[in-house]
């Protein structure tokens, strides 16, 4: 059956309006939403972006970015989920996979029948990922891995996790250091969850983060993602997925914080008439919808770009256009987005303050998309290097 762009849209409504009061209950008692697993699972929303031939709707990049600006609406935390598990888990499986890989994870994650998430981040290895220490080591039958991962999305719910390592005993100068890319089951002996409790988040308290610790465990060979040494490519190609994902999603804040300001200011009266008449209140309005109109754009030409590269593997200089269009979409959506909450906070007044109504969750929770996925300043510098000329990079 042909891809319903039609159908995922209100498939996706449906869930967000059923979602939406488990996530009110479950923000206001700072818990984990565990209903958001079965509620995605039941609109047949955990394979949007899978391929038909491994369970998935096999959704292209404008709708699946759509649905995500929708969920967006209903939180960070919310659209995080998907991200972890489609963007940056089931993407590189489907990408760089092998059919027995493919086949081995992605049915049962579109299914729902399993939750994926991408461990790169560790406690002293961010921005920069060749810190990372993490490391594997070859055997008969597989590899392997011992180390640390840190701040996972899905962490400490997923059942199989996209890993990078380097080799062990090699120095960081050594040419054949080079990172590569594993799948992890999270029931394997050695392998240890920890998820952050939801006081020790500024925000995103229905969601799961987590640690976790690798002791001596056991990847099987065809556990393998890509090719060996080739781990740095398939991490940096995946975050091109999940940086437009945290676009999409930062899309959805803003048009949420731009509904909440107008129904706001329309109800609530002040000095004589309602405040939606005062000109400093319709200036934040302005502002926000300004904001929605230039991250949609930005957010529909980059993942349209993103759509025709991948019809084109081969062309390098497409995939670097793409790359660059994510990252830009990226930094100003979620730049876009914190502003647009702050405004909404700020139509809001008194109200606007306490996390008991969206504006304030939305400000509180978007904050870390200027974070993860490429922080502002590594963006802003890519985005600079890609203006001025690769030779003028600041990392090289």
């Amino acid at each position: 059956m042909p891809f319903d762009p039609a159908k995922l849209a209100a498939d996706t409504e449906a869930f967000c309006q059923e979602l939406r009061p488990h996530e009110e209950l479950c923000y206001a008692e700072r818990q984990f939403n565990d209903q958001l697993v079965p509620l995605a699972k039941k609109h047949d929303l955990l394979g949007i972006n899978v391929r038909p031939e491994y369970g998935g709707r096999g959704a292209d990049n404008v709708s699946y970015f759509r649905a995500l600006a929708r969920i967006g609406r209903e939180g960070t935390g919310v659209r995080t989920f998907f991200s972890g598990h489609l963007s940056i888990g089931a993407y590189p499986i489907q990408t760089w996979g092998n059919d027995a890989l493919k086949r081995k994870y992605l049915p049962a994650a579109a299914r729902g029948d399993a939750v994926l998430a991408f461990g790169l981040t560790e406690p002293d290895a961010g921005s920069n990922p060749r810190e990372m220490t993490t490391t594997y080591e070859t055997t008969a039958d597989g590899y392997v891995l011992n180390g640390v991962k840190y701040l996972i999305s899905n962490g400490g719910i997923a059942d199989a996790v996209v890993v990078f390592a380097y080799p062990a005993g090699r120095v960081a100068d050594d040419p054949a250091r080079r990172v590569t890319a594993f799948v992890v089951d999270t029931k394997a002996d050695g392998f240890a969850a920890e998820s952050f409790a939801a006081n020790a988040k500024m925000g995103m308290p229905t969601a799961n983060t987590a640690m976790f610790q690798m002791e001596n465990v056991r990847v099987p060979r065809e556990n393998l993602l890509g090719e060996e040494g080739n781990g740095f490519r398939v991490a940096m190609g995946t975050l091109v997925s999940g940086r437009l994902s945290v676009a999409a999603g930062c899309l959805g804040v803003i048009e949420d914080c731009l509904a909440e300001a107008v129904e706001y200011a329309k109800a609530r009266s002040q000095h004589g008439k309602e405040i939606a008449r005062h000109q400093l209140v319709q200036e934040h309005i302005a502002r926000i919808e300004m904001a929605r109109v230039a991250s949609e754009a930005l957010v529909e030409r980059a993942a349209a770009l993103k759509d025709t590269s991948e019809a084109a593997p081969a062309d390098r200089e497409l995939a670097s256009r793409a790359d660059l269009l994510a990252a830009e979409a990226k930094f100003f959506a979620s730049n876009a987005a914190w502003d647009a909450a702050d405004r909404a906070v700020q139509v809001w007044g008194g109200k606007g303050w306490s996390p008991l109504y969206r504006p304030a969750r939305h400000l509180t929770d978007v904050r870390v998309c200027r974070i993860y996925e490429g922080t502002d300043e590594i963006l802003t510098l890519k985005i600079a290097a890609a203006v001025l000329g690769k030779e003028w990079e600041a990392f090289r």
